[in-house]
């Protein structure tokens, strides 16, 4: 079974940047998708990016221009860059991998005070 091990959150400013990581436990083969969804206090939890194993990306609208996914197959390692941080993406960041099965990572805590 696929580990998915998150690094990265934290606290920062409304500006500021944070940087995700969520690296799998195993070397991963064939199509599969990457990601990242995040749950705030009393919420659903909502897909943020994704990117398939070509490279192909997609973002929620909320984070379009600010965030970026990308990823390193030879480490096997999703990454969130997260530029011009608001409040409201205050939240856990879950880490996913798909392929025929989901898997999911711990959830990192990410805070932006304003």
């Amino acid at each position: 079974q696929v580990q998915l091990v998150e690094s990265g959150g934290g606290s920062v400013q409304a500006g500021g940047s944070l940087r995700l990581s969520c690296a799998t436990s195993e070397r991963i083969f064939g199509l599969n998708v990457m990601g990242w969804y995040r749950q705030a206090p009393g919420k659903q939890r909502d897909l943020v990016a994704f990117i398939t194993s070509r490279g192909s990306t997609t973002y929620a609208d909320s984070v379009k221009g600010r965030f970026t996914i990308s990823r390193d197959n030879a480490l096997n390692t999703v990454y969130l860059q997260m530029n011009s941080l608001k409040p409201e993406d205050t939240a856990v960041y879950y880490c996913y991998f798909s392929d025929s099965s989901v898997y999911w990572g711990q959830g990192t805590q990410v805070t932006v005070s304003s």
